[in-house]
């Protein structure tokens, strides 16, 4: 969170702001956005409103919304990329080549962001209406039942009946198999909180096909 602090820091005098929203439960959520103390909103959304919207599959995906309320780049990973992926799972150490490939695209995602809030639709990477369309991933029938399930499986968890809630989590996750956002609300989680445990290795080298962090596509 530094980094979009960092943003909403340098651009809040030209109307820009960051609005950063947890896909997740009060509990595991508040300690991070406390610890951060960012001065732009933070908002916690326990039943993945803002994912079903806008078909977010992961964390974190932004949407680039400009002062009129249209999408001008619509959900992508925010300066996230897969090198995580070539960490050595014994040392938890990742080779200096890729901490500088990440570096490097974190840095061109938020300056690619920095420059829209200064030049608006000027920007080079702001795009046209049609481009947005046709960039658009638009939920099928199968994803709206995901979301469907997925919501009913919080209620149930929040009743007290976990295995009932657990029949329709893991229906949400075979239904939307691409959202990471399904599958790490409902996964075991870490003693950081995290749902980054053996489970999570398992399921993302069964999926090598497809990546965690598809790249943003960010003009030079």
């Amino acid at each position: 969170m530094p980094v979009w602090q960092s943003l909403h820091e340098a651009a809040k005098d030209h109307g820009f702001t960051v609005l950063a929203i947890a896909l997740d439960e009060p509990e595991p959520a508040r300690p991070w956005i406390e610890a951060a103390a960012p001065t732009f909103p933070a908002l916690i959304d326990r039943e993945h409103r803002v994912a079903e919207l806008y078909n977010l599959v992961n964390v974190p995906q932004a949407v680039w919304i400009d002062e009129t309320g249209r999408m001008v780049r619509p959900p992508e990973s925010a300066g996230s990329t897969d090198g995580f992926n070539e960490r050595d799972r014994t040392t938890n150490t990742l080779p200096a080549a890729v901490l500088e490939r990440r570096a490097r695209a974190k840095a061109a995602y938020f300056d690619a962001a920095r420059d829209w809030a200064f030049n608006g639709a000027a920007s080079r990477h702001a795009m046209s209406p049609d481009e947005v369309l046709k960039r658009l991933q638009v939920p099928d029938a199968g994803i709206a039942e995901a979301h469907a399930r997925f919501k009913l499986g919080q209620v149930l968890l929040r009743d007290g009946h976990e295995a009932e809630a657990k029949v329709q989590f893991d229906a949400a996750s075979q239904l939307h198999p691409d959202s990471w956002a399904i599958w790490r609300q409902h996964a075991e989680r870490d003693a950081r909180g995290l749902a980054a445990g053996v489970d999570f290795w398992a399921r993302l080298d069964a999926r090598a096909d497809k990546a965690y962090y598809p790249p943003a596509d960010i003009r030079d």
